[in-house]
């Protein structure tokens, strides 16, 4: 008797199909079908990612619910783990990420198992998940931590490439350095951080927008650091805390298997030099129409946007919706991305949120019982706070992984639990062409009506402060350099005083409002 495994429906059920071909029957050969469930391993926990919301998440349960088994199932052999946590305000950590072989956590933490794979099925009625490699694993809570892909423009163009993990970092930074000229499309953090991190290139950088960086600043704020655009990124000595764990260049891998998103300080242990003169061209209002092989161009007839007198025929050239034809020699994709949702919709009833992530509510739970979702693959479907939103950020990634894991555990004891008090407060801690930027609450008038009003202090090259005001009341604020203020103002959103007897003094640098309110 024979027997032979089946692949195709392999994907379809959570079964093996065996075949068992029966030679001796007097009426011909006649095929038999035996379904037999595969070796199901079964945990307490299973968490579906290895970046910073689904390692967080993995790190508490540890710590509320020791005895019980846990499981993350990471595509990546490499995890994202939060470190160095310092704290700034009540609501605001700064923090290092590190990036470890996934193998540690397993090391660290007693009755966490880890395994490289990648989930093909959801069968949210058995409580069951399928790898690729056939494994099948049972949960009594499941989490989904597995982040968000990158939108592509041209994703079949060997030009294109974009950044989100590690990996794809270091293949950004081996192209750079035979390149002269990039192009790099978006206006988020990544591609701000990437212009100004860059040197020895010219850098055209195109956004759809009226000013740079909108996703976080307002055109004053841009024009604080416009002054930084062309300016060389001065070299620094310094070590940098955030460790790169680096990934053998000469190993590759079939298919690239997205790896945790980025942290801070992503571009800290690259070396990001072309080979040309740095310079800086903005085009704003603008996208990219259409991307053109050199042939395709030559045949079109296009007018070639010059940047110098003489240019060489480059590998790709880029047209923008400004009519706009630049020539160089790779483009850079960072215009945002997309919730990884696609392998678990297949046959559940999982609900979407408008932008595509899987809609959650205040205890991080999906439409599906005994199913969560935290970090860039959720969307809050809960009544939000006044002065908190979601921008899909490694701080938020950290806010909720910490959340759904005490929701979790709190479900699986019968405990109650009620909502973090994160979610109050919008706050972010990043860098931007080498000033430290905090943004708090409603920081760019978010969801406010006409009637608010703004308060600036600007010291060039030094400092930037915008209060946004409504009513007398603090709603947000964008604080650029080393401004001790974050505390204070942190508190005056949230407790809503009245400032009304300040005006315009609430900025004046002679009044110590910290006195006052911390």
């Amino acid at each position: 008797m024979q027997y032979t495994r089946t692949k195709e429906y392999r994907e379809i059920d959570f079964f093996l199909i065996l075949f068992a071909e029966v030679e001796d029957l007097k009426e011909g050969h006649q095929l038999m079908m035996a379904r037999v469930e595969p070796n199901i391993e079964e945990f307490t926990y299973v968490i579906v990612g290895g970046g910073i919301a689904g390692v967080t998440c993995a790190e508490h349960l540890h710590i509320l619910h020791p005895e019980e088994r846990t499981l993350v199932i990471t595509a990546s052999p490499m995890i994202k783990t939060v470190t160095n946590i310092l704290p700034v305000t009540k609501i605001l950590e700064s923090f290092d990420v590190e990036e470890r072989p996934a193998r540690q956590l397993q090391d660290t933490y007693p009755n966490l198992t880890v395994v490289k794979d990648t989930v093909i099925g959801l069968d949210s009625a058995k409580q069951h998940v399928l790898t690729s490699s056939g494994k099948c694993f049972s949960f009594q809570k499941l989490c989904l931590c597995n982040g968000a892909t990158p939108k592509i423009i041209a994703p079949n163009s060997p030009h294109v490439v974009w950044i989100r993990d590690t990996e794809s970092a270091q293949q950004f930074q081996a192209r750079i350095q035979n390149a002269k000229r990039i192009l790099i499309v978006g206006n988020g953090g990544i591609a701000t951080e990437m212009v100004y991190e860059v040197r020895g290139v010219e850098i055209i950088w195109a956004i759809k927008d009226r000013h740079m960086t909108a996703h976080f600043i307002d055109p004053g704020a841009a024009e604080f650091l416009r002054s930084e655009l062309n300016q060389e990124k001065t070299p620094t000595s310094a070590p940098t805390k955030r460790t790169k764990f680096t990934v053998d260049n000469t190993q590759s891998t079939q298919e690239h298997q997205l790896g945790g998103a980025l942290g801070p300080d992503w571009h800290a242990d690259l070396e990001l030099r072309g080979k040309a003169q740095r310079t800086v061209t903005l085009e704003t209002e603008v996208e990219v129409a259409r991307v053109m092989e050199p042939a395709e161009f030559n045949k079109e007839g296009k007018t070639l946007t010059l940047l110098h007198d003489n240019e060489e025929e480059w590998p790709v050239y880029a047209e923008l919706t400004n009519g706009k034809v630049y020539g160089c020699n790779f483009i850079v994709s960072a215009i945002g991305v997309t919730p990884n949702t696609s392998e678990f919709t297949k046959g559940n009833n999982l609900e979407l949120g408008e932008d595509g992530g899987f809609l959650v509510d205040d205890k991080m739970r999906t439409s599906v019982k005994n199913v969560f979702a935290a970090g860039d693959v959720c969307s809050p479907g809960w009544k939000l706070a006044k002065h908190w939103f979601q921008m899909r950020l490694w701080t938020q990634a950290r806010h909720m992984g910490m959340y759904v894991a005490k929701c979790m555990w709190a479900e699986a004891v019968g405990e109650e639990v009620y909502q973090d008090f994160c979610f109050e407060l919008f706050v972010h801690t990043t860098k931007f062409f080498g000033h430290k930027v905090i943004l708090l609450g409603l920081f760019n008038g978010q969801n406010l009506s006409d009637k608010y009003e703004v308060l600036l202090r600007v010291t060039k090259g030094t400092e930037y402060v915008k209060c946004i005001m409504e009513d007398g009341r603090l709603q947000g604020a964008v604080l650029i350099g080393d401004t001790d203020l974050e505390e204070t103002f942190e508190n005056l959103i949230l407790d809503q005083l009245d400032l009304s007897h300040f005006g315009a003094d609430l900025l004046h640098p002679g009044v110590d409002i910290e006195d006052f309110f911390d």
